[in-house]
């Protein structure tokens, strides 16, 4: 009998998007109430979930900060009762503020995933070192309300790959294990639709080189409905299983989506593809 792992377990991790939020790009104001999004993340869990990544302030362009105090209030409960229906399964908080990370890890969390890269406040880096969770280290220029102002590169994913290999020096220098280091490239964050996003989509076997996990979140993105005659958000399913399989062929290590049973599908199908091969 072959030793190797069956196809199912190495394909990328399937990370699902839970929105409690009014106004994300993608599903604002359907997760908003408590039990609406619980019972979503319980049904990210049942299409085959690996993990869960929950938020309550939406990063979309142009999109305005929450308080803490909000945050904290939608998520404490969710990521509790996820964690207590689901005792296994990774729970992502996705937060720039470290007060509403930790009171999320506190609740059951066990990865913090940061669009500032641990730059949004002064003790993010040692938050971060003292929760001692994964903690997934993004790219983006700028902050959502501003970062499709105009953005501009020389050389995008070498600019993205030495933002991330710095922010990742500066998380293990102050007391960040290097093997809770992930690192996102942060398509849509700060990028041209398609000048920015498709090149970085192509070179992210530069950014799987730098040595840590990476997380690929490019789902349901405004450049996949550019591409497709400005297809609405919820009509962007193809393009983003095409963006996932980008990511699987360059090695990334998870992941992050809105259609759950249709990516695993994809990428098991994939792997199981790449394991036949003679």
């Amino acid at each position: 009998m072959s030793s190797e792992p069956p196809p199912s377990m190495r394909r990328p991790r399937v990370m699902g998007i839970v929105n409690a939020t009014p106004d994300s790009f993608s599903d604002g104001g359907r997760f908003l109430a408590p039990e609406a999004a619980l019972g979503h993340a319980r049904r990210l869990v049942a299409e085959g979930a690996d993990m869960v990544d929950v938020g309550a302030e939406s990063t979309r362009p142009g999109a305005g900060p929450v308080s803490a105090a909000v945050e904290i209030g939608r998520l404490v409960p969710l990521v509790a009762a996820l964690r207590a229906g689901h005792p296994a399964v990774a729970i992502s908080v996705d937060t720039m503020k470290p007060d509403v990370a930790r009171a999320a890890v506190a609740a059951g969390a066990t990865m913090w995933n940061d669009v500032t890269a641990l730059r949004h406040a002064p003790h993010s880096l040692e938050t971060a070192a003292a929760l001692g969770c994964d903690v997934v280290l993004m790219h983006m220029r700028g902050e959502p309300r501003t970062m499709q102002a105009a953005p501009d590169y020389d050389d995008v994913v070498g600019e993205v790959a030495a933002f991330l290999a710095e922010r990742a020096e500066a998380a293990m220098a102050a007391g960040v294990a290097r093997g809770r280091i992930w690192l996102d490239p942060g398509i849509g964050f700060g990028k041209h639709m398609t000048r920015h996003n498709l090149p970085l989509l192509a070179g992210l076997d530069r950014i799987v080189g730098l040595g840590f996990p990476v997380l690929l979140g490019a789902s349901r993105k405004a450049f996949i409905g550019r591409l497709s005659g400005d297809a609405p958000a919820d009509r962007r399913l193809g393009g983003s299983i095409a963006a996932a399989l980008a990511g699987a062929a360059a090695g990334v290590a998870a992941v992050r989506v809105h259609d759950v049973f249709e990516t695993v599908q994809a990428l098991t199908l994939d792997a199981a593809i790449r394991h036949a091969a003679p």
